[in-house]
């Protein structure tokens, strides 16, 4: 029951982490094809910080949860990579939600079989 419990664990913190704690600004920062950052005259952060902020707050949950550094870096640079391939049009929305699912799962194993 342990795995069930860290597995709903890491989906909420999903689900705050994507979606209530990930503002305008951030969801639009993040994304370097966004008309935000044509705008050379107005002093906004780069995409890269507005990315690599919000994957360290995924990461930070995970390792949070799971108590683990080595989960939270993997976590960090994962869904960075995974939100930088859905800003690229290379993955849907739908894609991208089922790989950071699927990564989560993977946590699970991987927390049971040590």
């Amino acid at each position: 029951m342990a795995g069930l419990s860290i597995f709903f664990e890491l989906l909420v913190a999903h689900a705050l982490a994507d979606f209530a704690l990930q503002g305008e600004a951030m969801g639009s920062g993040k994304n370097r094809h966004n008309k935000i950052h044509q705008n050379t005259g107005k002093h906004f952060p780069a995409w890269q910080y507005w990315l690599t902020a919000h994957s360290l707050v995924h990461g930070g949950a995970v390792y949070l949860i799971t108590g683990s550094v080595l989960l939270g870096v993997i976590e960090t640079v994962l869904h960075g990579l995974i939100d930088f391939s859905k800003c690229e049009g290379w993955i849907n929305f739908h894609v991208d939600q089922g790989l950071h699912v699927a990564c989560k799962v993977g946590y699970c194993i991987f927390l049971l079989s040590i």
